[in-house]
């Protein structure tokens, strides 16, 4: 299981298929977990021959990270809706 997670594109296809998971399901919920799967290809660049344990423990952190970044991104966009303060058949 150790050499498997310490492939490259293993790491890619999880966040290929996260993100594709993400399009099928509403909310933004695989969607830090596909950002946090495809930043971990620049990890296993950079620490190559961590252990399955660390790598799935960096990924859960680099996921959480991503979440609460989307979050904050998406809640400063207004969902559209207008809130009316007086009626419009007062004269």
């Amino acid at each position: 299981m150790s050499e498997l997670l310490n492939l490259w594109w293993v790491w890619t296809a999880a966040a290929l298929a996260l993100a594709v998971i993400e399009v099928l399901v509403p909310g933004f919920i695989f969607l830090g977990f596909a950002i946090g799967a495809l930043v971990m290809v620049a990890v296993i660049f950079i620490l190559p021959g961590l252990g399955a344990p660390a790598l799935l423990a960096i990924f859960a952190g680099l996921s959480l990270l991503a979440w609460i970044g989307l979050r904050m991104a998406f809640r400063k966009q207004s969902s559209g809706a207008k809130i009316v303060h007086h009626d419009i058949n007062d004269t």
